[in-house]
């Protein structure tokens, strides 16, 4: 049998090294295919490319093959074999993320897990489901349409759940509901060996707990590189009584951001607060046909009852006008509030298409609320010094945005412009007691920032947990440290 003559191997395969890229074992893609069926193991030059990026600048660097495990006793069985054969293992969900988190940069297997997508254990009344790798957060608030609860953490992609915890993503609405780390409460993670672990113990689902060290959370924004995460038990949330939604337009960027943090210090029960500079805000009016000023612009949401609303709106409109803002129009109706956020969440896409034929990177940092406007300032001058074209827009209610750079990638002097500008705003976040990434993640690009952010005994510590857990260095390896 090809599997026994494979493991036959394993004891002979040293370590690899840190960089070190080699050819999969002989018959190592018929042991994948004796576990996981032949349908759903791929080596096509088409397949491996596909898995081999995300919605980054990095090159592509695909695996050496693509599996598609059907159910957790298959990853761990693949994990396994993995494993004593030294084989690097590279988790997929999607293929959404920012920073190059799925790039096989030391080739190995791809776990697409995109066909493990079964919902369960809803729990109305404790507000929790259960969800695999495989669903997606659109899936998830489809499925929950009639109980009368949400999923609120929206990064804007319709990115599986799994692979939002495993970034640390976050979004639009974590100004009011938190961030992945404050909506998962228990992971069902395949380790590097095959091992089962349930970070919160079996089926729990408690909303705290004092029991020992918050495992939970250490794998929540962990990219890949300390296991698989199979299962998510998520919190949800009461779909709210009344929601209503406005843009506003304002003279400077400083006075758009200077109203976000007097709406912050007010206490405005915001659910999201959403920042675009006066080239983003053109680009998604041309884009998504809204009309809107080329000025600095705010689009905020407020959830709540029908009664409260009606004060908090009254409030709202009162801190914006005291900071110039005009044309404020609101939106209650369901359709004029997607159209509104439709064409938030196409910033990509209206970046993009402000330079056509040309790519795009999304960097972001996060500050403190009272550095913003010093710079969201600063990174604009820094924009037009540089003369790159890179059109501000963020979740500016918790400090975060985002820096969409559109560029020629086969310009040289270009695309180091833009490395550099974005090494430059990193610092720039930390000199401000901020982090080098809000939401994207480490990934391949930021790894040299994290060392400056954390230092070298935080790195260390990282270093040492990597290693207890993954010792060979092959959970998406090349990645974060």
């Amino acid at each position: 049998m090809a599997l026994r003559r494979l493991l036959g191997l394993a004891a002979a395969v040293g370590r690899r090294g840190c960089c070190a890229k080699r050819p999969l074992p002989p018959d190592f893609v018929e042991a994948l295919t004796a576990v996981a069926g032949a349908p759903n193991v791929s080596t096509a030059a088409a397949v491996r490319e596909q898995h081999g990026r995300d919605e980054s600048m990095h090159s592509c660097a695909p695996p050496d093959a693509v599996v598609w495990p059907q159910d957790v006793a298959q990853v761990q069985e693949l994990a396994a074999l993995c494993y004593r054969c030294d084989v690097p293992m590279v988790p997929f969900g999607t293929g959404t993320g920012l920073e190059g988190g799925v790039n096989a940069v030391q080739g190995g297997v791809c776990f697409d897990l995109s066909r493990m997508d079964r919902i369960s254990e809803l729990r109305v009344e404790d507000f929790t489901v259960a969800v695999e790798p495989g669903v997606t957060r659109k899936a998830l608030n489809s499925y929950l349409r009639a109980s009368g609860l949400w999923f609120p953490v929206d990064p804007g992609a319709d990115a599986s759940l799994c692979g939002m915890a495993a970034t640390g993503a976050s979004g639009t609405n974590a100004v009011r509901y938190g961030t992945m780390k404050a909506n998962v409460l228990n992971l069902r993670v395949v380790l590097p060996d095959g091992r089962l672990l349930h970070t919160a113990g079996p089926g729990r689902h408690f909303r705290k707990s004092a029991a020992g060290y918050d495992l939970t959370s250490l794998f929540v924004g962990s990219e890949g590189t300390l296991g698989f995460l199979t299962r998510a038990t998520l919190r949800l949330h009461p779909v709210p009584e009344a929601v209503v939604a406005a843009v506003s337009a304002f003279p400077s960027v400083r006075a758009a951001v200077d109203c976000t943090v007097n709406v912050l210090q007010a206490a405005v029960p915001v659910a999201r607060i959403e920042f675009l500079d006066e080239v983003m805000a053109d680009a998604c009016s041309r884009y998504s046909g809204l009309g809107l000023p080329a000025a600095a612009t705010l689009f905020l949401e407020l959830h709540g009852s029908r009664h409260s609303l009606a004060e908090q709106v009254r409030q709202t409109e009162e801190l914006a006008q005291l900071h110039g803002g005009s044309g404020f129009a609101w939106a209650q109706e369901p359709e004029e509030r997607s159209r509104l956020w439709a064409a938030r969440h196409a910033a990509w896409y209206a970046a993009l298409a402000l330079r056509p034929g040309c790519k795009g990177y999304s960097t972001d940092v996060c500050v403190p609320i009272s550095r913003l406007p010093d710079i969201v300032v600063e990174t604009k001058r820094d924009l037009e010094e540089s003369g790159l074209t890179g059109p501000l827009v963020g979740h500016v209610g918790d400090g975060n945005f985002h820096c969409i750079l559109v560029f020629d990638p086969e310009d040289p002097d270009e695309t180091r412009r833009v490395k550099d500008f974005t090494d430059r705003l990193g610092r720039r976040a930390l000199a401000m007691d901020g982090t080098c990434t809000g939401e994207h993640g480490v990934g391949l690009g930021k790894r040299a920032l994290l060392r400056e952010e954390v230092g070298d005994e935080g790195l260390a510590t990282m270093r040492h947990i990597k290693a207890a857990l993954d010792p060979k260095n092959l959970m998406n390896p090349g990645k974060v440290l």
